[in-house]
């Protein structure tokens, strides 16, 4: 899952639940400027919007850009050819907000919608996206921009700032039916003034030290959705929305495929930051449910990339004929960003988990060490908690709860249960015996070390394996008992969604684990509305040792690499991938993707050797550049 610079639109973002926040307002209106269009009617009205009188642009902004921060794309990058992925199960909607949007694929329609500015992946300062400029309000909460009046729409419609105005418009709108957005938009983003087609200005409804993070919005297409109504989640399932990316969905058959195709002339392809970037004229992935039939359909050249990252892959099943003879290359690629909260989730509204101490329990039955020992040949590294990798916002004193038969012993002791007959913890005729749920069928190998371990401890695992789309959905809708899996991440930790009570015991939100503890939701609060960096900091660290001392989550394996098998054709830059690369064939993020290219000669090089018996020498590469302790930054 990427780690993406612009918060608020790009991460798996969940859907709130406080009934007060779904009332958004309907006068958006901000000192005299109308920022609602007055469409009316469907998508299909093709004349346009028309809009109110703009505002005054005050004195004295000073106006910046950046044109100097390094490029990080190849100028041996080649357009032309297509990129061959695979996906584990199709998605549920194309819609990126609204029921059954949360999911994988989501990323994949978001990447292609461009922000008004992003951030450098290896400098992290602000460059040019939608906006050529940007400036900063004396009161902290208010950013200028002007726009790139080259900026257009996939159907060629100019992008304008009443696009970001109705951005405002669309998301506190109730029938979207994404009350997080609903949320996020309404008390975290004030207003969004117009003062001429491609001059806006996005204010915060308090002061932020990441200000960028925090306004940089993307557009809405006003001229396609116009009036937003109750049938939108339904009308809009499957529609393919306008975008301002390299790419567009151009073909899909439900259950089988979802192809992109580069759009001609696209807008922004030789803009500094994004020229020889974005190169495939075609991605095409394809739905491959099985991961091993994946991986053959990999050795075949039915796909031009394989992730290696599970060490049976990397050191056992890459041992081939296609890597051995040099068909295909491997690459082991390390770099330094915000780790994933990947583990064990647990549903505190199941009766088994309400008592805190047997949630420790819980905790102490997992041999987390085992598995990297015995699974993961060591590769993997322990995960200390849900927020690891966010500087001074990670609080470095939380360690994780290690397997203890003797401490599963006491905890359950005092929370008045014994071992029964066949070993397990019982009390009032209730075993402790849960249900986990999972969604990838190489991770079988991990739980099943951690189920035999856990009988030790006298807690029973059912392992469940479900579709991946089945899997997420079953989380959202609170009915696991146990989530394995990991969320996305963001440039600051975001908590409200994930643990603020706002979020528990209902649907479609992030708070799977339905923590309500009025601490927690005290210091969530705090952090929201803080305008200070250093509190911001402290508050952060707080929450994250009140959320370990709740022992809803517990933490697994966090892997500060990745690795990748690929045709020889699909070719790399020489640095590889940026700082915070965590998939070097990316086809679609703003940030960090679009590096590689297919080279036409090589791919026909390949296949004539393949055909004639020839062979080239094989090649693994290790990047360490970014490693701590590597070769220092680039």
């Amino acid at each position: 899952m990427k780690v993406l610079a612009i918060v608020v639109l790009f991460v798996w973002a969940g859907c709130g639940n406080d009934e007060k926040e779904q009332k958004a307002p309907t006068d958006l209106s901000n000192e005299g400027v109308q920022v609602e269009s007055s469409v009316e009617g469907s998508k299909k009205n093709a004349g346009g919007p028309s809009h109110g009188v703009t505002a005054v642009l005050p004195e004295g902004i000073v106006w910046l850009t950046n044109d100097f921060d390094p490029v990080f794309s190849s100028p041996k990058a080649l357009k032309g050819g297509q990129l061959r992925s695979a996906i584990l199960s199709f998605p549920m909607t194309f819609r990126t907000v609204g029921p059954d949007a949360n999911g994988s694929f989501r990323s994949a329609v978001l990447d292609n919608q461009l922000s008004l500015v992003n951030i450098h992946p290896n400098t992290g300062n602000i460059i040019p996206e939608l906006a050529t400029h940007w400036a900063f309000g004396n009161d902290n909460k208010t950013m200028y921009f002007r726009l790139n009046k080259k900026a257009r729409w996939s159907d060629g419609t100019s992008v304008t700032a009443w696009d970001f105005a109705y951005t405002l418009t669309f998301m506190r709108s109730q029938h979207i039916v994404a009350p997080w957005y609903n949320d996020y938009y309404t008390k975290e983003i004030e207003s969004v003034t117009v003062y001429d087609d491609y001059t806006l200005a996005v204010k915060s409804t308090k002061a932020q030290p990441d200000l960028h993070l925090r306004v940089a919005i993307a557009p809405t297409p006003q001229h396609f959705y116009g009036t937003l109504d109750e049938n939108f989640v339904h009308e809009y399932n499957w529609e393919v929305v306008p975008n301002t990316g390299a790419y567009q969905i151009s073909d899909f058959k439900k259950g089988k495929y979802i192809h992109f195709l580069r759009k001609k002339n696209w807008w922004a392809s030789d803009l500094k930051y994004f020229k020889n970037r974005f190169n495939v004229d075609l991605v095409k992935f394809t739905v491959i449910r099985d991961f091993n039939m994946l991986w053959e359909y990999f050795k075949k050249g039915r796909v031009d990339l394989f992730s290696l990252t599970m060490p049976k892959y990397w050191y056992n099943r890459s041992d081939t004929d296609v890597v051995n003879k040099g068909y295909v290359k491997r690459i082991w690629f390390f770099n330094d960003t915000q780790q994933s909260a990947s583990g064990l989730w647990l549903n505190c509204d199941k009766p088994v988990f309400q008592d805190v101490r047997v949630r420790y329990a819980f905790a102490h039955a997992m041999d987390v060490d085992r598995v990297i020992e015995k699974v993961l040949r060591g590769d993997y590294f322990r995960l200390d908690q849900a927020y690891v990798g966010y500087g001074d916002y990670t609080n470095p004193g939380i360690k994780p709860r290690n397997f203890s038969i003797e401490k599963v012993e006491a905890l359950m002791t005092e929370a008045g249960w014994h071992r029964g007959s066949d070993g397990i913890w019982q009390r009032d005729n209730v075993r402790f015996s849960v249900e986990v749920t999972y969604g990838f069928e190489g991770h079988t190998p991990r739980l099943v070390v951690l189920k035999e371990q856990a009988q030790k401890a006298g807690v029973e695992l059912r392992l469940q394996k479900l579709d991946s789309t089945a899997a997420f959905k079953k989380f959202l809708e609170k009915k696991h008992d146990v989530a394995w899996m990991g969320w996305s991440t963001s440039l600051r930790p975001s908590y409200w969604q994930s643990w603020h009570s706002d979020n528990a015991h209902a649907v479609q939100t992030n708070n799977i684990t339905n923590t309500d503890d009025p601490e927690l939701d005290n210091l969530i609060d705090q952090y929201r509305a803080s305008l200070d960096e250093e509190q911001r900091k402290t508050l952060s660290q707080k929450i994250q040792a009140v959320i370990h001392r709740q022992g809803a989550f517990v933490p697994t394996f966090m892997v500060p690499y990745v690795r990748h098998g690929f045709w020889r054709w699909m070719q790399l830059p020489e640095f590889h991938g940026t700082k915070v690369s965590d998939a070097l064939f990316d086809p679609f993020s703003a940030m960090t993707g679009g590096l590689f290219w297919f080279d036409r000669d090589i791919h026909e090089q390949t296949l004539a050797a393949m055909k004639q018996g020839k062979t080239f020498p094989p090649e693994t590469i290790v990047d360490d550049h970014f490693r701590p302790g590597g070769h220092g930054e680039q």
